[in-house]
């Protein structure tokens, strides 16, 4: 299988690329501003605002399934636009599209949200992904549509960077105990887009884990797998002094795991040691 991973510089993209490469996949990544690193990955330039550009990735990889792991939260050109422009381009190559959207799309009003869920975001960020998915979902009928949640690996995402840094005294700052998300293993989550990519599977599923918790619990929870100070990670709520957006968002994914050969492990597990 052809693979083209849109966005493969990413957090998330860059351990799909491995994981393709390691599975025997032909691999073509794309990055913003800098390649990726991943050897035996082909890389190319890509702005999804362009579409000549998109149409000469599609050409260059001649993908059988493209992976669409790009955003940019305050780029509504990017994050809904482009994730169209790049759906279109698809359809007109014959390749099979994986979306990946996120819990953002809703705005916690409801708390439990299946894969049958509407979306109903409140932020721009959430705004766009909304916008994209309706869009893809009625252009590609067939395409899937994997929503996901905060992403976490063995320290190198965004929220394991800023926990050590509270945690070293190095960043001010607190972490909402109120701001509740089912995180997800980064490695686990690019196992069972590959897996989907690789099936029939279309439509909306959901890709999280199955602990709720918040972001000072899973700053706790980082802590200690990593021999930090757990006294240093100062909690607060968001309701009182954060920015505004969905508090508490809880991704059920039971439907889409009962599908899955690939477990999607909860944070209290996936952060009990390192792998």
């Amino acid at each position: 299988m052809n693979l083209l991973i849109v966005g493969g510089s990413g957090f998330l993209g860059r351990e799909l690329a491995q994981q393709a490469h390691a599975a025997g996949y032909g691999v073509t990544a794309t990055f913003a501003t800098r390649s990726g690193d991943v050897p035996g990955v082909r890389w190319l330039p890509l702005d999804l605002r362009r579409d000549g550009e998109i149409t000469r990735a599609l050409e260059a990889a001649q993908p059988d399934v493209v992976v669409n792991a790009a955003y940019r939260k305050a780029d509504w050109a990017i994050t809904a636009e482009g994730a169209i422009r790049l759906a279109m381009a698809a359809v007109q190559f014959g390749s099979r599209l994986v979306h990946l959207s996120s819990d953002a799309v809703f705005s916690g009003a409801d708390v439990h949200y299946d894969e049958s869920a509407q979306p109903d975001p409140i932020t721009p960020y959430g705004a766009a992904k909304a916008a994209a998915e309706t869009a893809i979902r009625l252009v590609v009928p067939d395409a899937l549509v994997a929503r996901t949640s905060l992403i976490v690996g063995d320290g190198g995402s965004q929220h394991e960077v800023f926990v050590h840094e509270m945690a070293l005294g190095r960043r001010e700052g607190v972490l909402f105990d109120d701001d509740i998300r089912c995180p997800v293993h980064v490695g686990d989550l690019a196992r069972a887009v590959l897996e989907l990519a690789d099936s029939e599977h279309a439509g909306v599923v959901h890709l999280a884990g199955p602990d709720a918790v918040s972001r000072h619990e899973l700053g706790v929870l980082i802590a200690g797998r990593d021999g930090l100070d757990v006294s240093r990670l100062a909690a607060g709520r968001r309701a009182d002094t954060g920015p505004p957006g969905p508090l508490d968002v809880r991704l059920d994914s039971t439907q889409t795991q009962r599908a899955l050969s690939t477990p999607l492990r909860g944070a209290r597990v996936f952060l009990r040691c390192r792998h």
